[in-house]
């Protein structure tokens, strides 16, 4: 197998640079399923990991997803500075469970490939680790959920934006599981109510993609394009409870406006608890990360701020995650689901 490498530590970021046949050199423990799914859709030729693809800690599915669309997938933990010695562009060669450089032949490390009974046996240590897994994860989540319960049920800030919130739905686009079907899903939604667009970094990228122009980014702006930042009517930039914003820098070099607010826990859950603070009727989450395993893939141990922010917004809070399984023959909502989310307030 030839191809161009792509190569970089931030597989989102690899993945929008990435041209059918190319060969990603990725670095990502327990690959997820949206990266998998992203890199499939990209035209990926084969996948060199740095990190390994599934340790079968839990049931992390990417690797799973890569090797059933039959994209070869090798691991290379033991040459982290893969990364750096070979440069985007370059031209490689796969052969057997070696990669060479294609101008002079030279062999650049060996490779492990990974394989669908490697990935069934750790799957199987996966289940049976899942208990205490579980346990860990609870216990993570209700001790931080103690410690942040004052600064997370205290009213955001509200922010002069141009984007009306108040009396309307609020449509939250996150880059989880499912938010490119379940947004198409939402289309004729969107054109019948308007609702406030949102979308949480990535998330503008999602809404620009189907067609829709997102009214506000938030976030900590490491996953949303330029394009998208400039077509947002209003930014806002995560701001940590330290009183830093890194991602200010960014949208500052850009030349757009921009708010920091500050909120505790993540970018979904300040971007639901604004929506909530200033009046929104209806919330509508896309992609939302809401179960242990979206926490797990992110790298996080507890979701204590998410389960406190769901509490809060609860009785305004329309969760859409795997909207679409209910639509299989058009993909679209229609009604009663429609005439459903036009009356619920």
């Amino acid at each position: 197998m030839r191809g161009k490498v792509r190569c970089g530590h931030v597989t989102k970021q690899v993945v929008s640079a990435l041209c059918p046949g190319d060969i990603a050199i990725i670095s990502h423990t327990n690959i997820d399923e949206l990266a998998a799914r992203e890199l499939i859709e990209r035209g990926v030729g084969a996948v060199v990991n740095c990190a390994v693809s599934f340790t079968g800690d839990y049931e992390a599915q990417g690797a799973r997803v890569l090797l059933e669309h039959c994209i070869p997938l090798y691991d290379c933990p033991s040459h982290p500075d893969l990364l750096t010695q070979l440069s985007n562009g370059e031209n490689v060669i796969i052969n057997g469970h070696y990669l060479f450089r294609e101008r002079d032949q030279s062999m650049v490390t060996r490779l492990a490939p990974v394989t669908p009974e490697q990935w069934e046996a750790l799957r199987h240590n996966a289940e049976k680790n899942m208990p205490e897994q579980l346990k860990r994860f609870v216990e993570n989540t209700l001790r931080y959920a103690e410690q942040e319960k004052k600064r997370l049920f205290t009213p955001l800030v509200s922010l002069p934006l141009r984007t009306s919130i108040a009396g309307r739905p609020a449509l939250i686009v996150s880059r989880g599981k499912y938010y490119k079907e379940d947004l198409h899903a939402l289309s004729n939604y969107i054109v019948a109510r308007r609702p406030a667009l949102i979308g949480v970094d990535g998330g503008g990228d999602a809404l620009l993609e189907q067609g829709w122009c997102p009214d506000i980014i938030m976030g900590d702006m490491d996953s949303v394009s330029d394009k998208a930042l400039r077509a947002a009517q209003d930014i806002v930039v995560h701001g940590y409870m330290d009183g830093s914003a890194p991602g200010a820098e960014r949208v500052k070099q850009l030349g757009l406006a921009y708010h920091v607010l500050p909120a505790p826990g993540t970018s979904e859950d300040m971007a639901l608890l604004y929506a909530y603070d200033n009046g929104a009727d209806l919330l509508i989450s896309v992609g939302a990360h809401s179960a242990m395993g979206d926490f797990l893939e992110k790298g996080r141990q507890g979701m204590a701020s998410t389960l406190l922010v769901r509490m809060k917004v609860g009785g305004r809070l329309v969760d859409a995650k795997g909207l679409h399984h209910l639509y299989p023959k058009s993909g679209r909502m229609r009604l009663p689901l429609l005439h459903y989310l036009k009356t619920w307030v």
